[in-house]
């Protein structure tokens, strides 16, 4: 079908948008037109599209998960168990679903989940989707596992587009300060440091087709081979540039970035010293390391498990939410990610005090069906679906959304509906 602009939160004449309008547009093309959606709308179908869409090894690649996907089982219970409690009688109307992150207005409290790789899915990658991410004015968050430069990726996104770095962090400080100096340039507003991958979980579908990008370099390793300093480095060890043997440069990036030893909280200084933005820690799981966060001195944390893709069994992002927000979420800003499929799931984190809330598998799996058309047309159907559960659970305003709009209810054989 074709594109749909959603990307405004206000219309020409300063009314609040409604962005549920989304699903009158796939109406009418259906009745008039004869045309219906390229993705599926359905979120318990998505996965089973982009599993027939997509090439098998890339498919496994962004489906699978840690061990038997246990965690990625818990991040969707943990949602099935939360419970939305409509209000009656209210005015909602005109949905307003702005929100303030360090100090800059949003739309939406949508942002892009940083996903490497994105070549692999569909040849529009990262700066088909940085383009997308543009034209619906939501946060796009560039990986440092990339198959696109962190220059191409902001040309794409153009001047004035929200976008933020996300980075793996290298154990070569020179490279982290270089990498941290060229987002910058390139006007990434907000720093994204992902803590619980400086080594690859055990993730058998990857492993039973023998699939890792990164090992050949021949995509993955963009960021990476496209910095100064990476590239000085290796030259001065190999004698060879890293054109001329980009299998072992891969080896040497991956060693530095996935090097299996793990940073600490004091280390975290090199990082301060060279940001001049808000500094957000990815991959917050603990109350515990929550306050430590907030001790560190960053302005943010996003609590999640990695989709489930790093440590099998480890509990649902959401039932850890609310006592981290309770914790620290009147100094920190705290952002959720993990198991979001629906429209509903974004309310119920926002009820659970989460500012804003990052989206992963599903746009990927737009990406994998139709290429950025197909990663914009996912985040519309949430969004049109975040807006018209609001407004049919009598919440008005982001703000609106607290924890009386929600309640914990356990039914016997209550099961996740999507993965």
């Amino acid at each position: 079908m074709a594109s749909h602009q959603i990307v405004e939160s206000k219309n020409e004449k300063g009314e609040l948008k409604k962005y549920g309008a989304f699903q009158n547009e796939i109406y009418y093309q259906g009745m008039f037109q004869n045309r219906t959606v390229e993705v599926t709308t359905d979120p318990s179908k998505l996965e089973k599209q982009a599993k027939d869409a997509m090439n098998h090894k890339a498919f496994c690649y962004i489906a699978g998960g840690a061990g038997e996907r246990a965690t990625m089982d818990a991040n969707r219970l943990a949602f099935r168990q939360w419970k939305i409690i409509p209000r009656m009688l209210r005015d909602t109307t005109n949905r307003d679903l702005q929100i303030t992150l360090f100090g800059q207005t949003y739309p939406t409290p949508l942002l892009f989940a940083p996903v490497g790789i994105q070549a692999v899915f569909h040849p529009d990658k990262e700066t088909g989707v940085a383009k997308i991410a543009a034209e619906l004015k939501v946060p796009y968050i560039l990986s440092t596992a990339a198959a696109s430069t962190i220059e191409e990726v902001a040309e794409a996104s153009g001047d004035g587009s929200p976008r933020w770095f996300q980075l793996y962090w290298p154990q070569t400080d020179e490279i982290t300060i270089s990498l941290l100096q060229r987002a910058k340039k390139a006007r990434y507003t907000a720093l994204v440091v992902t803590l619980d991958t400086w080594a690859l979980a055990w993730r058998p579908w990857d492993l039973d087709t023998g699939f890792l990008p990164f090992v050949k370099g021949e995509v993955g390793n963009d960021v990476g081979f496209s910095d100064p300093v990476f590239q000085r480095i290796f030259r001065e060890k190999h004698g060879k540039d890293v054109k001329n043997d980009i299998v072992t440069a891969a080896v040497a990036w991956s060693s530095d970035v996935f090097s299996g030893k793990a940073h600490t909280w004091e280390q975290l200084k090199v990082i301060k010293e060279n940001w001049d933005g808000p500094i957000i820690l990815k991959g917050i799981q603990h109350v515990e390391d929550a306050k430590l966060a907030l001790e560190a001195g960053v302005q943010g944390i996003i609590v999640s498990n990695h989709g489930g893709r790093q440590m099998d069994g480890a509990i649902g992002s959401l039932d850890v939410l609310p006592e981290i927000v309770d914790a620290v979420g009147e100094k920190l800003t705290v952002l959720f990610d993990s198991g979001v499929r629906t429209g509903a799931d974004v309310i119920k984190a926002l009820c659970l005090g989460a500012k804003g809330v990052l989206i992963g598998r599903p746009w990927v799996y737009g990406l994998g069906i139709a290429g950025k058309e197909g990663a914009k047309q996912v985040m519309q159907n949430i969004l049109a679906d975040l807006d018209q559960g609001m407004g049919l659970s009598g919440i008005g305003t982001i703000a609106n959304c607290n924890r009386s709009m929600v309640r914990k209810v356990q039914y016997p054989g209550d099961s996740n509906s999507s993965n």
